[in-house]
Formats: structure tokens, sequence, C-alpha cells
């Protein structure tokens, strides 16, 4: 069997149909199928029961599409590494996730750029978890993302934790509370934005959360009660592990598609929410921040590439953000990233 053959089964398996697999591939309809015949024959086994509409797969298609698809993305990787490593690029590619930008991130990208006045740098808006994706794929060589991940190809260092901040309307009770705590802030609506979640968790608590899209905002909010008896499926989503910690589970959430949306309905006064402290300076006229008395509530900064390939300007943007943490007076542990090959 070799790539071509692989491919034409993918794009079917995908897309179970012929016309749009060869839509996608290029290749003419007689050349697909003769190509998935190739496959079959070498193997001795039928992948595609072709009786059906749309196709489908068989029980031994099924078992080898899962396995053959994650090795062609790990070859895929491979290449991309490997055309990196021959010609590596003077750009650095940086991903982001939205939080981030509203804290250090100008500051550090100043100071790299100030030691190294030649260096080109893109900047990404990216989630944490396409980050991973992305290091793969060579979109981006390096990832600020709060959130830690278990992948073979992937290491990272954890930078800081960052405090979380309460963030209330300005007619809110509790908006001139210099010192919040999680409990009293248990009885309001909680806006939920975080589109990442935990690992699996093993505190239980209430499930009754409903999401809902920018165009409806307003619109079926869930309650959530304290009375409702303990659900045994894992807390994943990261406010609500935080009051999860405590033993709280706050009386009413809403879930948006981003933290802006989020901060939003706070200045509409639909609700309150927790960001990290880099936030406080976002919509200050409708918005109060306050402290949380909670030293461990907290938000991680974590940056992450890949373990084979260390682009040759990370070393260079380590360095710059210990200089921004050192002239901000930030405590943090230098580390830095080890190339295995």
């Amino acid at each position: 069997m070799d790539l071509k053959q692989l491919n034409a089964f993918i794009a079917v398996a995908e897309l179970r149909s012929f016309s749009a697999a060869t839509a996608k591939t290029g290749l003419s309809q007689p050349s697909l199928s003769r190509l998935l015949k190739q496959l079959e024959t070498e193997m001795g086994v039928m992948l595609v029961d072709r009786y059906h509409r749309p196709l489908h797969l068989t029980e031994a298609g099924t078992f080898f599409y899962d396995k053959i698809s994650t090795i062609l993305t790990e070859m895929d990787t491979v290449i991309s590494m490997t055309q990196r490593l021959s010609t590596p690029s003077s750009v650095l590619n940086i991903g982001f996730v939205p939080s981030i930008l509203y804290g250090l991130l100008p500051e550090i990208i100043a100071m790299l750029k100030q030691s190294n006045p030649n260096i080109e740098v893109n900047l990404k808006d990216i989630s944490s978890y396409q980050q991973i994706d992305a290091l793969k794929s060579g979109d981006i060589d390096i990832g600020f993302g709060r959130f830690a991940h278990q992948d073979p190809w992937i290491q990272q260092i954890l930078l800081r934790h960052e405090r979380y901040v309460v963030a209330l309307p300005k007619s809110h009770p509790l908006a001139n509370v210099r010192e919040q705590r999680l409990i009293d802030l248990a009885n309001n609506r909680l806006i939920l934005y975080h589109q990442t979640h935990l690992p699996i968790s093993t505190t239980a608590m209430p499930i009754a959360n409903k999401t809902i899209d920018n165009k409806a905002i307003h619109n079926n909010k869930t309650s959530r009660l304290r009375n409702q008896p303990l659900s045994t499926e894992p807390v994943t989503e990261p406010l609500l592990y935080l009051f999860a910690q405590y033993g709280i589970s706050p009386f009413m959430t809403t879930t948006v598609s981003d933290l802006q949306v989020a901060l939003g309905l706070v200045a509409a006064g639909e609700g309150i929410t927790l960001v990290p402290a880099s936030l406080k300076t976002v919509r200050t006229e409708q918005i109060s921040y306050q402290r949380l008395i909670h030293e461990n509530v907290t938000s991680p900064i974590y940056l992450h590439t890949l373990k084979d390939f260390v682009h040759p300007q990370i070393p260079d943007l380590l360095s710059a953000i210990y200089q921004v943490y050192e002239q901000r007076g930030i405590t943090y542990r230098r580390q830095k990233f080890v190339s295995q090959l």
C-alpha cells in the first residue's frame, strides 16, 4: 500500500461520498475507486460498503480508519517538522489566547524587538486547544495558553500564575467591597466563557448549565439550585471548578462564546464573572473589578512548543519574558525549552 491509496481511503471515509472525495483529492472518480480497490485487495479486507447511500465503512474499515488517520496525522507532522528543520524561518509565529493580550504580551514583544531589531513576529489569536494542532502543522512556532496539555509532541513550561478578580456591574451591592469571597458570590448568575476545559477532575457538583451564543444572550438562562443532588459527572469548566474546590455551587450560570461577551453581559448587569487580573482595565466605566481573598484562585500561563523543534528565536523570547517579569517585580522560576534533536 502507498500514501495515495491511504489518502483516497481517508477522503472516502470522512466524506462518505465518492464525488465529494474526488473534489477533495483532485482525483477522477475512476482513479479514486481504483486506488481504494487496490488497497482493499492488498489487505484482503473490504473497507467500504458501497451498497449504501451515503457510503458506510465496514466494521474493519471503521477500525482501520481510526488507526490509520492518527498515523497519517503524525506523518504530516513529521514532514512539516522536517521541512522546517531544513529551512528554518526567520519569522516567529506566536499563538496566544485573547486574555494574554490584555496582560504583558505587548510589553514582551516590545522587549523582544528592542533586543532583536530585525526579528519579524506574527501574532495569531488562537485557543489553547487549537494551538497544539497549530504547532504540529507549523502555523505557529510557540503558544501562550491557559491550560496544561499532555501531548507526546509538545513540551511546555509554566510561566506564572495570575490571580483571578471578580468582575461585577457597577450597580452591584458588592461592587465596592475590596476583598471578595467566593461564598458571597454564589447567589449571583455566574457567566462562563471558557472554550477549553480542564482535564478530568474527580470533583462532583450539580450539572444544569445552558450554552448560548451571542444572538441569544438574553434568552434561556438556566438556574443552578444549590439543593440539587450532586452529580457524579466531573467538573471540567474552569470557573465552576474554582467554586467546587470550596464546595460551592453557583446558584445560576450562563455560558457565552468568549470572554468579551461575558464582560459585555456583566456591563449590562446580567451577572458576574471571574477574569485574570490583567483584564481589569476593560469596560471600567460599567464594571467594578475586585480582588478575591483566595490565593489559590489563579489562572496559569503556559508557554508551549514542539519537543523536537525549538525555533531559534524562542530563547530570545523567553529572555524578553523574564526581563519584563523582573521589571514588574513578578516572581518566576527561570526555565528553558530543550530540543530533543
